[in-house]
């Protein structure tokens, strides 16, 4: 039997030890601690473009809601089903649920989404 390795045990000590506060942070009630992922906002005559960077994040899965003049996205980004028991060797993009908040400027606007370049785009009409 070799030795395990102690990079690879510190790694596993610490993935256990965020899976077992989560679990704590869940059956406590807490609201589940969130990630803010980047944006641009463009503004045209007739619209607002918002890009969200969500490399990875189908944007079918992504909320949009407009409460009391500000834009809230929302969603999820998970690992694929296939690479949860993967060895994790470095992962800089944030996983877990995100959620960022935009105020916007005073109007009505109908709301589309579509993928750019691997961000979610939103496309705010004026009306």
């Amino acid at each position: 039997m070799q030795p395990k390795n102690p990079l690879d045990w510190m790694l596993s000590e610490a993935l256990d030890s965020l899976t077992r506060a989560d679990r704590l942070r869940q059956q406590f009630g807490r609201q589940e601690a969130c990630w803010e992922p980047p944006i641009d906002v463009l503004e045209t005559e007739r619209e607002l473009l918002i890009l969200v960077a969500l490399p990875g994040v189908n944007p079918d899965n992504v909320e949009t809601v407009i409460h009391d003049g500000v834009l809230v996205i929302s969603g999820q980004r998970t690992l694929p089903p296939e690479l949860r028991n993967a060895r994790i060797h470095r992962l800089e993009l944030p996983q877990g649920r995100f959620e960022r908040r935009i105020a916007l400027p005073l109007g009505r606007y109908a709301i589309s989404r579509f993928v750019m370049d691997g961000c979610v785009a939103l496309r705010l009409a004026k009306s």
